[in-house]
């Protein structure tokens, strides 16, 4: 059986990180390419996580490189690429420098990888994906954005840590933009299948649920010179092992939506099933008045970057 060839664009932080996670569960092969002026770092971290594999017991090639020429015709390519947030600094302050990353990276990807699956973790998320999907031109199922995924678990996390359980225990869901809009979606959050809201008061709940929304920031300002990176490269390995697998997994990601939802036409986060070839369905949820107004509140500001990052490539080309 063919292994599958998973590219990480950005040997920084996350994507060595994702490189580590998806390694380490023998997802495939792995390419790890960062930008000329690297020089051979890519190729240390990647030959330094091979030299890991004896010892932790797991069988994958990994290569670093700084060519496209060597991730050919990969089944997956991450989008780790772009520069980190900053104390003070928002998401979509990232957008004018990562559009033009994010561009370059897909021009790439479209000749050297056609068939490939595109996840795009560069920040700010929503507006990211859909500039690979535009400059791909690749079908909407096959790009998506990893944010949900990594909420939720920061949901999840800050659920489990206030009523002292098992972080299995608990499922919740969020949609809309990776950012401050983003929606917790309390109706669908449990506990061993107790709704949370039967658990804790809805003043702590949504104590949470703003913990949430600033969990980038938090780890920004205790990192000082960086951004996330462990969970940000769990959840994306978790979205790559469902793909290569065909898991089918029911979790959210940033997924272009038009008629579903009423979004018209964006990249937005909702639930998937995620398997084989990437989105095989958008799973449409009925919404109680007060999730849809935050929903739709989410996707107006995804609409305004969307636009700004259109207008600034626009004057670009």
């Amino acid at each position: 059986m063919r292994r599958a060839k998973i590219t990480i664009v950005g040997a920084g932080n996350v994507g060595a990180t994702t490189a580590h996670w998806c390694a380490s569960m023998e997802l495939g092969d792995i390419v790890l390419v960062d930008i000329p002026k690297m020089e051979d770092m890519p190729k240390g971290k990647a030959l330094d996580l091979m030299e890991a594999s004896p010892i932790m017991g797991f069988d994958a090639n990994i290569v670093g490189t700084t060519s496209y020429d060597e991730t050919a015709d990969s089944d997956i390519v991450v989008i780790t690429a772009g520069i980190p947030r900053k104390p003070g600094m928002s998401r979509d302050d990232l957008l004018s420098t990562n559009a033009r990353i994010v561009t370059a990276v897909t021009e790439q990807i479209k000749q050297t990888s056609p068939n490939a699956v595109i996840i795009v973790v560069s920040n700010p998320l929503d507006a990211m994906v859909q500039r690979a999907w535009q400059v791909s031109g690749f079908p909407t199922q096959r790009v998506m954005g990893q944010a949900g995924v990594l909420d939720t678990a920061r949901y999840r996390t800050f659920i489990a840590m206030e009523l002292g359980v098992s972080v299995e225990d608990v499922s919740a869901l969020l949609m809309g933009g990776h950012g401050d809009t983003m929606v917790p979606m309390p109706s669908c959050t449990a506990v061993g299948g107790i709704p949370v809201t039967r658990l804790m008061s809805q003043e702590k709940l949504e104590a949470i649920v703003e913990r949430t929304r600033k969990g980038g920031a938090e780890i920004v300002g205790l990192l000082k010179t960086g951004s996330a990176y462990y969970a940000p490269a769990a959840a994306t390995a978790q979205m790559v092992e469902a793909i290569v697998r065909d898991k089918r997994r029911v979790i959210p990601c940033a997924a272009y939506c038009d008629r579903e939802y009423g979004v018209g036409g964006y990249y937005v986060g909702v639930p998937v099933v995620l398997g084989d070839g990437g989105v095989q369905r958008i799973v449409e949820l009925e919404l109680t008045e007060q999730e849809r107004a935050d929903f739709q509140k989410s996707v107006d500001h995804v609409k305004s970057l969307v636009a700004t990052m259109d207008s600034l490539m626009q004057s670009d080309a």
